[in-house]
């Protein structure tokens, strides 16, 4: 055997073997199923797993950005005709949130933890400077005040109302923004405050927030079922919430927003409990992105989270009391709020009834900028970029024995709206980007040792063709040569004419004999000389 033959014989046997082996690999899915058994295992909420410390203080920079409606012509609105606003900002805040007091509970299954929340100005990212612009504005507190005595007697409003006039506080009132935002002693409240202590005499939107949390909670490890990695056992000790009116409403689903479970897929549902919601909302699958050249999902609140309850029937339980509804796009959360007829929407009242934009002049909702969105990374279900956007609004209408509110149309009232934003930093990026090349190149392993076997498949059958033309080329050259020994044998040789005719006479040679007759002779013919 030569060694060509050999070479075409122990390329055929390892072809073979890593086409059996390779395709074997691929249809048992061994590599894909080790890889996510270690993922599973790997992202947990445990002391020794990798994703534990940036789950205890995220490393992504957060960032809160509040954007206001300044009323423009308030005088109007309380004579009857359309309110109008001009938004203004945004005023934006780093966040810092990292986890405290944790502690595990259940052998290592569930986890303790209090996410305190620290703001800073950040200039640079804002429009104006808080503690210079001026804004106007509902007066939350005098509409609470109304709100609270809506059940009292007549006379009592009246009696009230004489006395809030003599105060000179009006419906609306004129602040700067970090007064509106973070807090100012209120005139109304602190006389409240003096006849009933527990009423707070501050009020702003943001007061006792700044480095303060939404409450203590426990949250599933994942360590003994990886869909369960991050989601909420209790909040504030409860399972469940009260306020609402259906046990469906009341239930405390998903995790914070801050972590999923690792491996999701297109088609599942996100939950997220949002404290400031007081309700948990879920998100669905919209598109495919990416992000610092990480592919991505993006999951986005569908149309039926804010849906009325007469398109979407499970909605129903967020009425109350039950039956007492407001319409698409919009959620009453003055039940766990107490004080102000508090409503959320989303900004500009995006995905709402026309009727809440219309009533409004100044409002312009679009997705670009005001829908609620996470791009998520389906292997590690870590959030590349999230953008949580939410308005707050209040409810504006008629008070009997409250003269200033006579000439109300009912309004749900925009004041402002937050954009939390937060995308992954460059450096978790890079190490988020080497990670799933790692999982790419050892899931496609299997296909890496089939590609290998039809590599050298080809070049087996390159090799094989080349052989048969190689024996094709001697078999060539071996009859050239035989046809050239023949040729050769005919060149010594010397062919007599066959002749018929009679002879004749000729001048023959003296020592050439004299022939009779035809005959066919064969004489070696000698060399001619030149």
């Amino acid at each position: 055997m030569t060694r060509r033959s050999c070479a075409i014989y122990a390329t055929g046997i390892v072809c073979a073997h890593l086409l059996i082996v390779g395709i074997a690999l691929v249809v048992a899915q061994v590599f894909q199923t080790m890889i996510h058994s270690r993922l599973k295992k790997e992202i947990t909420l445990t002391e020794k797993s990798q994703v534990f410390e940036s789950w205890k203080n995220p490393p992504p920079p957060v960032y809160m950005e509040y954007y206001f409606f300044n009323v423009t012509n308030p005088e109007v609105f309380l004579a009857g005709g359309k309110a109008a606003v001009k938004q203004i900002g945004p005023y934006t805040y780093r966040e810092y949130r990292p986890r405290e007091n944790v502690t595990f509970l259940e052998n290592g299954t569930k986890l303790y933890a209090l996410n305190p929340k620290t703001f800073v100005f950040v200039s640079e990212k804002s429009a104006g400077y808080p503690e210079v612009d001026i804004i106007t504005t509902v007066n939350i507190p005098f509409v609470a005040i109304m709100n609270e005595l809506n059940s009292y007697s007549f006379v009592l409003r009246t009696l009230v109302s004489m006395y809030i006039n003599s105060l000179g506080v009006e419906v609306f009132l004129t602040r700067t923004v970090h007064e509106v935002l973070w807090g100012f002693k209120d005139p109304l409240l602190s006389k409240v405050h003096s006849i009933k202590p527990d009423v707070d005499e501050y009020f702003g939107l943001m007061w006792k927030k700044n480095g303060t949390h939404e409450g203590e909670f426990v949250f599933h490890t994942g360590e003994e079922n990886y869909l369960d990695y991050g989601k909420i056992d209790t909040w504030n000790g409860l399972r469940k919430m009260s306020w609402w009116s259906s046990n469906q409403s009341n239930m405390i689903n998903g995790t914070d927003g801050a972590v999923f479970h690792p491996l999701i897929n297109r088609n599942e549902l996100l939950y997220i409990f949002a404290a400031d919601l007081c309700r948990s909302i879920h998100l669905a699958y919209v598109e495919d992105v990416e992000v610092k050249g990480i592919q991505a999902y993006r999951f986005a609140p569908p149309n039926d989270v804010l849906m009325n309850p007469k398109d979407n029937p499970t909605n129903a339980g967020f009425c109350v009391p039950a039956g007492d509804c407001l319409g698409t796009g919009v959620l009453k959360v003055s039940v766990c709020r107490e004080g102000a007829p508090i409503v959320v929407s989303f900004p500009h009242f995006y995905q709402a009834d026309p009727m809440y934009i219309n009533a409004v002049d100044g409002l312009n909702p679009n997705k670009e900028e005001h829908e609620t969105y996470l791009d998520l990374q389906p292997t590690t279900g870590v959030p590349i970029r999230a953008c949580k956007r939410a308005q707050l609004n209040i409810i504006l209408k008629r008070i009997q024995g409250f003269p200033k509110t006579k000439f109300i149309n009912e309004t749900i009232f925009p004041i402002m709206f937050v954009n939390e934003t937060a995308t992954i930093d460059d450096d978790s990026a890079s190490q988020m980007r080497t990670l799933l090349l790692i999982v790419t190149l050892v899931s496609n392993f299997p296909v890496l040792i089939v590609g290998m076997g039809i590599i050298l498949l080809l070049v087996l059958v390159v090799l094989f063709c080349r052989n048969r033309q190689k024996k094709n080329e001697v078999k060539r050259i071996d009859f050239t040569e035989a046809f050239h020994s023949f040729t050769t044998v005919k060149d010594d040789t010397a062919y007599t004419q066959v002749s018929d005719k009679p002879d004749e006479p000729s001048e023959t040679p003296a020592n050439q004999p004299m022939r009779n007759g035809s005959y066919i002779a064969m004489s070696p013919v000698e060399a001619q000389k030149c």
